[in-house]
């Protein structure tokens, strides 16, 4: 089963402020990663290449990384998950940023059910939550922030 799953913000700010959002990323200094009830993201050193880790079950490499524009994850795990997720930055003009979040993969064996009915929700309402977190540090405001449906909800009650 092939999966594309895209969130983006455009934000009023330069690309090169939106971008440091990336290079923070399971940093001291991550202002992106929703850190309030999720599984933070962790790598068994800096961000760059080669850099292993991931957030709770989910399991990546970094593949790819241009400071202040992209990184890419491959995921190594949970089974079944052959692709990779990737935050990109940008410019939308007149002085705006779209910060992008891109998850790209096929879905093969156990996930051919546990992506649709559990990963994919939690992952909607992560990104959801990191992208409120970023709007929030950019302008200093969050006039509608997400909200989690029932069934994330449910979710989390099971994930503990």
């Amino acid at each position: 089963m092939a999966v594309i799953n895209i969130h983006s913000r455009t934000l009023p700010a330069p690309l090169s402020q939106v971008g440091v959002l990336i290079d923070a990323l399971a940093g001291n200094g991550d202002r992106l990663w929703p850190i309030s009830g999720w599984p933070p993201m962790r790598f068994d050193r800096c961000l760059e290449v080669g850099a292993v880790g991931g957030h709770g079950p989910v399991r990546y490499t970094v593949e790819g990384y241009q400071p202040g524009r992209w990184v890419r994850f491959r995921f190594t795990g949970p089974r079944g998950f052959d692709g990779f997720h990737e935050f990109t930055v940008h410019d939308a003009g007149d002085g705006t940023t779209t910060l992008r979040h891109l998850l790209a993969m096929h879905a093969r064996g156990p996930a051919r059910l546990t992506w649709p009915l559990a990963y994919r929700w939690l992952h909607d309402a992560l990104l959801e939550d990191g992208l409120d977190r970023a709007q929030r540090d950019i302008t200093g405001q969050l006039p509608r922030p997400a909200r989690w449906s029932r069934y994330v909800r449910l979710l989390r009650t099971f994930a503990g």
